[in-house]
Parts: structure tokens; sequence; C-alpha cells
């Protein structure tokens, strides 16, 4: 069964995006917990925008403790491969419940080619087979789909799998029917993440931004439909990609308001 959760990156604007403006309530680990159960939701992920490396032990257990009592599941990612990092992230996420690990390969100065990349999930095999988690490698920029599936088909080990962004792919000139159809079978983890491509006013190029689940370019039924027919377990989480609004104050309004639409289609589709 595919359960519906609520991202940090659906909420990155009210966490805060460095850079900008900050909220003037900025959303933290546990408000972000309070919020997924407001919206009725039984699972959150927390991302590298929210990194749960930097709780002390005692909030760590607070929130771990919080989440049971509201019975939300958790997710954990971070960013980076490197061994120590990867085994830390590991212990982080076996602490949690959580049954993926998902990351994104590249940091600020570390940017791996495919043959490393594969070096350093192989190392972590032995330690995600002891937790019983599954490395799921996002989408990112960088790499064409089927350079990650090269990768996960190297490794070749059912702990470790992709975890699969509606958008990212465009960085990498590839569009959700290419990265499905390269990446689908090994999905153990989806972002949902709408989007809509419009031509500039003046006609020279293009935009991609993002909308209210439903209301873009996404088809999110059929995208469904077709990760099922793979066989494989995958929950799937709510990203936005909100542009700033005129202020601080709008641009977190309008991020919820998008949240709360976007669930309330997905509610049409998934089923807890």
């Amino acid at each position: 069964m595919t359960i519906l959760g609520l991202g940090s990156y659906g909420v990155g604007w009210n966490i805060g995006v460095p850079g900008y403006d900050q909220p003037a309530h900025p959303l933290d680990a546990f408000g972000m917990l309070r919020l997924a159960d407001e919206l009725g939701l039984r699972l959150v992920q927390y991302a590298d925008n929210l990194p749960l490396d930097a709780l002390s032990t005692d909030e760590q257990a607070r929130l771990r403790d919080e989440g049971h009592a509201r019975k939300i599941a958790f997710e954990v990612g971070t960013r980076g491969i490197q061994t120590d990092h990867l085994h830390r992230w590991i212990e982080i996420a076996a602490y949690f419940g959580s049954p993926i690990l998902r990351v994104v390969v590249d940091t600020k100065t570390h940017h791996p080619d495919p043959d490393e990349v594969v070096t350093l999930v192989r190392a972590a095999l032995p330690a995600l087979k002891a937790a019983g988690i599954t490395l799921a490698i996002e989408n990112h920029d960088r790499f064409k789909a089927r350079t990650l599936a090269g990768i996960v088909e190297a490794v070749g080990d059912p702990h470790v799998g992709i975890c699969l962004d509606t958008v990212n792919s465009f960085g990498a000139l590839e569009g959700t029917e290419v990265v499905v159809a390269a990446l689908g079978r090994y999905v153990v983890n989806l972002h949902v993440k709408e989007f809509i491509v419009r031509r500039v006013p003046h006609n020279m190029g293009f935009e991609v931004t993002g909308c209210p689940t439903g209301e873009g370019m996404l088809d999110v039924p059929s995208l469904l439909g077709t990760l099922r027919d793979y066989g494989r377990s995958f929950n799937a989480i709510l990203e936005t990609w909100l542009a700033p609004q005129a202020t601080m104050a709008a641009t977190t309004d309008t991020e919820l308001l998008w949240v709360r639409q976007s669930i309330t289609y997905l509610r049409t589709l998934l089923k807890d």
C-alpha cells in the first residue's frame, strides 16, 4: 500500500530558505509533525532542509515519542554519500524506524562520478542490511536517469533503490515519462511535485514552475499506476515548488494553501 506523507520540501518556505527573508514563525521538526497530524497524514519525511541530526539526543527522543503518540511514521533523508556520513544517517533512520534513507548524492564539496557512487554505496550495504533499511537515491540535476539506473544495477542489491522526484530531472533535460521509464522498476519512494511548463511572455523561452497537485501537467493517476505495476513498495511524499510571492507572509501562506489543496486532490487517489 502506498501511504501519502508530507515532506519537509513541501513546506520549505515555512521552514526557511537560506538566502531569503525568513518566516516570522519558522516551522521546526515538531511543528511539521503537528501540521501533518492536523492535515490527517500518517507519514512525514524529514530531508536535508530540516536535518534530524541538528536535534539534540533529547529532542530526537521527544520527536520520536510524539510521532508514535500521534501514530505518524517517519522517513529520513540526507544529502551526501561519504562513508562516515551514510553510517551516521543509517543509525538515525533506524532510530526513527524509517524503512528508507533518502539521499541526494551531491554536496557542495563532493560530486562523485558514477563509479565512486557505486563504491560508496556498496560500502554501506552491510549497515543497510543489518538495519533493514533501503537506500533511496534521489534523481537530481546532474545524472541522467539511465546513469542512475546503471548505478543501481551495478550495486545489484534490493537494499538500494530510487527516490523518484517528478521534476528534478528537468535539470538534466529529461521529463517525467523518460525518468519513470528508466527508473520505475527501482522506485522505493516517490516525491510528488506538481509542475507546469509555460512559454514566457516574450516567447523567447519557457519556464518550469510549481502549482498545487492536480492543477498542472503531472498525470498522477498514470504515474501511480505505472509504478505500482512494477510491484515494489513505495510511499508518496508531497513536495511543492512555489516561487516566492510579494512578501514572506504571502509566500508561507500560499505554500500552506498549496499543501492543503494538493492533499485534497491526492486523497482521491490514495487511501490510507
